[in-house]
C-alpha cells in the first residue's frame, strides 16, 4: 500500500470528490456516509452481502447499519485517523456495483431486475 493512499485527506478535497464523482455521498462525523434504500430485506440481505464481498477483496472495511429496507454505510481510514483516497475507491467501487441499472442501457441485452415490490432490489435515486 502506498503512502498515498493512507494520507488523510483534507475534507475540502473530500467534499470536492464527492460532489464531482459520488454526489449521493456525504461527509459527517469524519466518515464518507451513504445509505442505500432496498425493495424489503431480501435486497438489503443482498447489497450487505455484495459490500461485504467489495470490502473484503480491497482489504477496506466499512461499517454498515443494516435495517429491513435500508444499508447505511460509513468508510472511512481507521488506522490514518480519517477520510483517505481508499474510502473514495471503494465508496466508486460500491456505487458503481449495487447501483448498476443494467435496463436503463439503451440496447442492453440485460433487462434489469423488474420494478415492483414483488422483485425490487435496490431503490434507484
Amino acid at each position: 500500500m502506498t503512502v498515498a493512499a493512507q494520507a488523510v485527506l483534507p475534507l475540502a478535497e473530500v467534499q470536492a470528490h464527492l460532489q464531482a464523482h459520488l454526489p449521493r455521498w456525504t461527509v459527517s462525523d469524519g466518515a464518507i456516509r451513504r445509505t442505500l434504500r432496498t425493495g424489503g430485506w431480501k435486497g438489503t440481505l443482498m447489497a450487505v452481502n455484495t459490500i461485504g464481498h467489495l470490502a473484503e477483496v480491497a482489504w477496506h472495511h466499512p461499517e454498515l447499519q443494516v435495517s429491513y429496507a435500508t444499508v447505511a454505510i460509513a468508510l472511512n481510514t481507521h488506522d490514518a485517523g480519517g477520510i483517505t483516497a481508499k474510502d473514495l475507491a471503494l465508496a466508486a467501487k460500491i456505487e458503481q456495483v449495487l447501483c448498476w441499472q443494467p435496463g436503463a442501457d439503451p440496447g442492453a441485452v440485460l433487462d434489469g431486475t423488474p420494478d415492483t415490490d414483488a422483485h425490487r432490489y435496490i431503490v434507484y435515486d
